[in-house]
C-alpha cells in the first residue's frame, strides 16, 4: 500500500512540477502579495517538485527518497499560504469562484498531504506491537 501511494504522490508532483514549468499564469495569479520574484518562486517550486517526485520513487536510496519526502512535505507547508490566497481570492468573486466545494476540501487535504509525503518518504518512525 505504502509503495502504490508513494507512486501515485509522485506522479502528482510530477504532473503539477510540469504545469508549473509549462503554464506558471495560473500559479502567479494566487501568489501572496508581499512574495518578492514570483516568476522565479513558481520556476523552483515546479523543479523542487520534479525532483521531490523523482526522489521519492528512488528504489534503492531511503534517504534520498526521506530527504524527498522531508522536501515535498516543507514544500507542501509552504505553499499552503498560496493556497489561502487563492481560497480568499476566488471566493470574493462574484459567483463565489469555484465555490467552497473546491476550496475547502482543499484546505483538508493540505495537512493530509504534508503527512502522506512523509509517510511515503519513511520519514516517520515506526512502531512496533511488543511481542
Amino acid at each position: 500500500m505504502k509503495t502504490a501511494l508513494r507512486w501515485v504522490l509522485a506522479v502528482f508532483y510530477l504532473a503539477a512540477g510540469v504545469i508549473h514549468l509549462l503554464k506558471p499564469a495560473p500559479f502567479l495569479t494566487i501568489m501572496p502579495p508581499g512574495v518578492p520574484y514570483p516568476e522565479a518562486v513558481v520556476l523552483w517550486t515546479g523543479v523542487a517538485e520534479i525532483l521531490g517526485a523523482i526522489g521519492l520513487v528512488q528504489p534503492v536510496s531511503k534517504p534520498l527518497r526521506q530527504a524527498a519526502g522531508w522536501g515535498l512535505a516543507a514544500y507542501a507547508l509552504c505553499v499552503w499560504p498560496a493556497n489561502i490566497n487563492h481560497f480568499a481570492l476566488d471566493m470574493a468573486k462574484a459567483g463565489g469562484g469555484l465555490g467552497l466545494g473546491y476550496h475547502v476540501p482543499r484546505m483538508f487535504a493540505q495537512p493530509v498531504i504534508i503527512w502522506l509525503a512523509l509517510w511515503v518518504g519513511e520519514c516517520l518512525p515506526l512502531r512496533r506491537k511488543p511481542a
